[in-house]
């Protein structure tokens, strides 16, 4: 089964080399998977809510998912299955960035971008809200689309990290959410 599933990711990888890489949409993908490294689009995102009083409750609960996630993902899960890249084993297949050192399953930068989105998702509220929840969706699903595109993560790595932010950023605005509004209140009431 695993073997078959090795098969299909690897047959999409170099579907993907072969039919939708394009000189401008290279240059685009390249640049914009590199702002996903170590989260940093991210987290600069979530930095800046914190400044804003509205949307302050969005930026510390997107940080704590990402932590929360990348501790997960990329420092237990990664370390447990240890996956090859698919550079590695998908013969003919060329990455369209330096190659990362790390194994390939789930994908940190679809875990850190849909962590941080579906804690977005759930936390941004005013009469902006629905179109910034949309395009920081979209932002999430162009960063894991970009790892394939660059021939650095297998699809199921994506699927599974970017499934494992959504779950990150949903079990913090559950478990921390509350407590933020609770000393909110508290302040409030002082």
């Amino acid at each position: 089964m695993l073997e078959v599933l090795q098969t299909l990711d690897g047959g999409i990888l170099l579907w993907i080399q072969e039919h939708l890489r394009m000189d401008w949409l290279t240059a685009l993908l390249t640049r914009y998977t590199n702002l996903g490294e170590a989260g940093v689009i991210w987290i600069v995102i979530a930095l800046i809510f914190l400044f804003i009083p509205k949307m302050r409750k969005a930026g510390l609960l997107s940080l704590a998912a990402m932590l929360i996630c990348y501790v997960c993902n990329d420092l237990v899960i990664k370390n447990l299955v240890m996956r090859p890249r698919p550079f590695l084993s998908v013969e003919g297949l060329l990455p369209l960035i330096q190659r990362p050192d790390s194994y390939s399953f789930p994908s940190g930068h679809s875990c850190s971008s849909f962590a941080a989105a579906s804690v977005w998702a759930q936390t941004l509220e005013g009469r902006w809200a629905k179109g910034a929840k949309i395009l920081l969706l979209v932002m999430a699903m162009v960063m894991a689309l970009s790892r394939l595109y660059v021939g650095v993560h297998y699809p199921t790595d994506v699927l599974v990290g970017s499934l494992l932010g959504v779950l990150g950023g949903w079990l913090v605005c559950r478990w921390l959410g509350p407590v933020y509004d609770r000393r909110l209140s508290k302040r409030r009431a002082e």
